[in-house]
């Protein structure tokens, strides 16, 4: 993670994967993902901490379906003891489809967290790896920041952003997902509503960019 260290009190925006193979043209595109960096622009402004994520797999990834001969995209699998759906070869380290989007405004961004860089553990949530093995230090980075309440927006809204808004919830956060700032896959068909329920329910908020733009 790197990242500028100044203690500010409030609010973080975690603004999840917004990188080329996310986006329409990518690897692993998801539909209108481009759609959302007009709507993180605007947010950015009004949070005292910016942090980015960004997917950073290393080449032959064992969440990609071309590691297991025989399987497909989409097939799941376990994988260290988790189940993992496969994935088309995405973000991968030092390539095109890793960098963030250029429309994406980085002046504000106070850190980046990157995540999946084991080759044995997928890592959805920007706070730790889906084993619950390997932390990102990013809970630990916001709490020395004085912050309690985090925003989540950003691709996919019931993968990454999802998983990362439990973790925000487990790890003491007041956790809040801007749900017109986030795009998802819904694979398979209904998940990304079944998802914002449950994390409503463990006592997640999902809220309008309306509601903090004004």
């Amino acid at each position: 993670m790197t990242s500028t260290m100044e203690r500010v009190t409030g609010r973080a925006l975690i603004v999840t994967d917004i990188q080329n193979d996310f986006c329409p043209g990518g690897a692993l595109a998801v539909p209108e993902g481009d759609r959302v960096v007009p709507v993180v622009n605007r947010l950015m402004p009004r949070f005292d901490v910016v942090v980015a994520t960004q997917d950073w797999h290393p080449p032959g990834h064992l969440s990609f379906a071309s590691s297991h001969p025989g399987r497909i995209i989409y097939d799941t699998i376990l994988l260290d003891g988790v189940v993992q759906t496969l994935w088309p070869n995405h973000c991968v380290q030092g390539t095109e489809g890793a960098q963030f989007r250029r429309d994406f405004d980085m002046q504000l961004v106070r850190a980046v967290v990157r995540k999946g860089m084991d080759p044995r553990i997928d890592s959805y949530s920007t706070f730790r790896d889906n084993a619950h093995r390997a932390l990102t230090g990013l809970a630990g980075y916001l709490k020395s920041l004085g912050v309690t309440d985090v925003y989540l927006t950003g691709l996919a809204t019931d993968y990454c952003v999802y998983f990362s808004g439990l973790d925000a919830l487990e790890f003491g956060f007041h956790a809040i997902i801007v749900v017109d700032a986030t795009r998802g896959i819904d694979f398979p068909a209904g998940s990304m509503q079944q998802k914002m329920e449950d994390f409503e329910r463990k006592g997640g908020r999902v809220v309008l960019s309306k509601e903090i733009l004004g």
